[in-house]
């Protein structure tokens, strides 16, 4: 018996309600309403399991491409809600990890350790692996931006016209090979970046990455070289009732609408084509832009970016720690990625597997792991999708930041 979207929703709502008020955008005000998306991973054990919530996050921003290069590894590029409860999901799984490979009697009832036999080039060489008894579904406030939503946008028009490209075109001018964000939203099916009135950004929409974690499965590059990732992959996206069109998510996320060419594929290493299902929920989020009371006289955004999971509990403005400066070291959230590949090296070194350790000790820079032979296989399956299924999906590259292995 499968979960309800309905169970899922509150699962990820009760957890939301209980964060602190720094987490939250301002109370609403006669003057104006905040808004801002969320999202969660809720796990279900078994069929009877009453769902949890492992994490959530909530955001509606990204980084420019001209400060990616300056990230240094320490902001977070993109947080929209999807990627911040996805890397808060992929920050636990880390830390339960480093539990498991520092403590012989400890156990985890999400992650568990691979047994000798179950470990090789074929079947990948992570020590670990998530428990087989276990299904994890996707919550989101809000259609997931790009192609999933774009009926929902043209619906929002007075005039359904698409927007020509000519009214971004300082943007354009700046970064000629940018994707469309909102802009032609007559042509569906296709790859576009985080939408912005002025943004120059090469960060994929929340569809396009969703889509393509049904192949790479839900975890991201640190931890797939601890995870495998054959029981890694989202049984469910829930949406609410009002955000969901059927006919744009079976183009966006299904096997018979743009991931065709990769339908049923499976890949070495645990990789598979696993399309979830999207389903509904009676639900809505208290800080979603529906829920506006007619007391207030303005829509706005909060700037608030909240990240949850039972290791870690955060709140984010523009990528990093709120009231810290940008690109200072002591702003950086949990779920940047130089702490979490620095979890990963915490685990390697614990666990003593000296075929890792050799890959990743001949260099400190993250890039160059990435062109080994321990991510051979994920970096197939994503050059197999993007070439074949999410085709014009142009890499967000220059972020090449260095991790000391001790």
């Amino acid at each position: 018996m499968s979960v309800s979207g309905d169970a899922v929703a509150e699962a990820v709502l009760q957890t939301y309600d209980a964060l602190p008020r720094k987490c939250k955008p301002v109370e609403a005000t006669a003057d104006f309403f905040q808004w801002v998306p969320l999202s969660g991973i809720v796990v279900v054990k078994g069929d009877n399991s009453r769902p949890e919530c492992l994490s959530l996050g909530t955001g509606m921003k990204c980084l420019p491409i001209d400060q990616v290069a300056q990230a240094n590894g320490s902001v977070v590029h993109d947080w929209h809600a999807e990627v911040v409860a996805l890397r808060s999901f992929n920050h636990f799984l880390l830390h339960e990890c480093l539990e498991l490979s520092t403590s012989p009697t400890r156990t985890s009832p999400i992650v568990r350790r691979r047994e000798a036999h179950e470990i090789s080039d074929i079947l990948g060489l992570q020590p670990f692996s998530i428990h087989d008894n276990l299904k994890f579904h996707m919550y989101s406030s809000e259609a997931p931006c790009g192609d999933a939503s774009m009926e929902l946008l043209m619906e929002a028009q007075a005039d359904a016209t698409p927007w020509p490209l000519d009214r971004r075109q300082p943007a354009t001018q700046k970064l000629p090979g940018l994707l469309p964000g909102r802009e032609f939203f007559g042509q569906l099916g296709i790859v576009r970046r985080k939408p912005g009135a002025d943004l120059a950004t090469l960060s994929k929409s929340c569809s396009d990455k969703l889509a393509f974690k049904q192949c790479t499965s839900i975890l991201s590059s640190c931890t797939s070289l601890l995870v495998n990732p054959a029981n890694a992959y989202l049984d469910s996206l829930i949406l609410p009732k009002s955000q969901y069109v059927a006919h744009a998510c079976d183009r966006c996320f299904g096997p018979a609408g743009r991931m065709r060419p990769v339908a049923n594929r499976t890949w070495s290493g645990g990789y598979a084509f696993r399309p979830f299902r999207v389903e509904t929920t009676k639900h809505d989020f208290v800080y979603s832009r529906r829920s506006m009371p007619a007391s207030s006289r303005e829509l706005r955004t909060s700037n608030i970016a909240a990240v949850h999971n039972p290791h870690v509990q955060e709140a984010l403005v523009v990528g990093r720690l709120q009231g810290r400066k940008k690109f200072d070291w002591k702003g950086a959230s949990a779920i940047c990625s130089k702490r979490m590949w620095m979890t990963t090296l915490q685990v390697l070194a614990a666990l003593r597997t000296p075929r890792l350790l050799q890959q990743v000790s001949e260099s400190s820079q993250v890039r160059r792991w990435k062109d080994t032979v321990l991510f051979s296989d994920r970096q197939q399956v994503k050059a197999d999708v993007r070439a074949e299924a999410l085709a014009g999906w142009i890499r967000n590259d220059g972020d090449d930041f260095e991790v000391e292995v001790e």
